[in-house]
């Protein structure tokens, strides 16, 4: 039997995209007994729970990281060896380029294990966390900054059997830096779930609060800086001045930016902070009942969140880059943002508000989205690794 196993540095059980993907591959293989499926899940304890007949979850404890994260950090191959060494998989795919990487490729090759080694590029971590962590410094350092990046990334992940991503855009970055054996796997979305008929109007009534032209915005993304946050703040109260009524704005999540939500929230009477939403049914609903969503993040490499919103007919305000361009110049259904900045973005929420065509834009989001699926995501992906597999020798 083929035997496919997990490990990511970036799972979360109050985690965005990553999070969702996990959840929806155990689902996947959950009740399919022609593949067996482990997903080794960092938690605060070491157990075996099995989901199915032939899938199971190995918790194993991990601290987690420090600050206002529930993000756990594995660093040691000797913690993870004996789960790989247990089930002895075809192929293991790795999520993360922090430490995962070269902690699984050293255990491969210490037990000689059979196991085929894919990474699933779910963050451009070479332009996404050193770039742009870096932009400004002296020195020229973000440019040497991601030059190292890059170097790790080829050095770690052209040791793999291959490399899965989920945006064209981003395999296109991948490959003019050196990545090789690239693999396109567009993610999936639930389109019964995240559906224009999932709107609540009693949700509705309340967040407009007695005004029918209110709009509804909904931002449902990690609290940080990565995430466009801080220009959708800034940009909020501009709002409440040059728009007739003022906009009622919804903040679902987490992250180390929540300080700065919660004083928005309670410095405006239409801003709604409301934590992390555990719940898809629920989040279903806030996608359907809002006006226009938010993907303000130009380093995504799918945007899970994303397609969701699409997916219920919310039309999006996007980067100008990764996949939140990607989606909407594939869609039609929103507006792409030449510089992700609080004018542009005013400007783009102003002529949203004023568009007559809004309901035109509805229905692209969800004519776009119902095209993709989960089950079509994690059978090209399965068909991917067994066929790679086989054929390495």
């Amino acid at each position: 039997m083929f035997t496919l196993l997990d490990c990511n540095n970036f799972w979360s059980p109050s985690g965005g995209g990553v999070r969702r993907y996990h959840l929806e591959k155990m689902e996947y293989f959950k009740d399919r007994s022609d593949v067996k499926y482990v997903f080794i899940m960092h938690d605060d304890r070491t157990y075996t729970e099995q989901i199915g007949p032939c899938a199971f979850i190995e918790h194993l404890e991990v601290p987690k990281v420090l600050g206002n994260w529930e993000y756990r950090y594995l660093l040691k191959a000797s913690k993870i060896a004996p789960l790989i060494v247990k089930h002895n998989p075809d192929v293991i795919e790795v999520g993360s380029p922090y430490f995962m990487p070269g902690i699984v490729n050293s255990v491969v090759n210490k037990y000689a294990l059979k196991a085929k080694v894919f990474g699933f590029w779910h963050a451009d971590f070479p332009v996404t966390y050193v770039k742009r962590f870096l932009k400004g410094a002296p020195f020229s350092l973000s440019v040497k900054g991601e030059k190292v990046a890059w170097a790790y990334a080829r050095k770690n992940y052209n040791r793999m059997a291959g490399v899965v991503a989920s945006s064209q855009i981003i395999i296109d970055r991948m490959i003019k830096n050196g990545i090789k054996n690239t693999h396109f796997v567009p993610l999936g979305v639930n389109e019964n779930l995240f559906n224009p008929n999932k709107r609540n109007v009693n949700l509705v009534s309340e967040l407009k609060a007695g005004t029918d032209e209110r709009l509804i915005m909904f931002f449902p993304h990690r609290f940080c800086k990565e995430k466009g946050l801080h220009i959708l703040l800034k940009a909020y109260p501009i709002l409440c001045e040059k728009l007739s009524v003022e906009p009622a704005l919804i903040l679902a999540g987490m992250g180390p930016d929540q300080d700065s939500v919660e004083q928005m929230a309670e410095q405006f009477e239409h801003v709604h902070f409301k934590g992390f939403i555990k719940s898809k049914e629920e989040m279903a609903e806030y996608y359907a009942s809002a006006d226009l969503g938010f993907a303000l993040s130009a380093w995504e490499t799918f945007g899970l969140s994303l397609v969701e919103s699409l997916s219920a007919g919310l039309p999006l305000v996007a980067a100008s880059d990764g996949a939140a361009k990607e989606h909407i110049d594939r869609s039609g259904a929103g507006i792409v943002l030449d510089q992700v900045n609080v004018e542009e973005l005013v400007n783009a929420i102003i002529a949203f508000n004023n568009d007559s065509n809004r309901d035109g834009l509805k229905m692209k989001a969800r004519d776009y989205a119902k095209e993709l699926s989960w089950e079509n995501c994690f059978d090209k992906q399965l068909a991917v690794y067994q066929s790679t597999s086989d054929s390495i020798v």
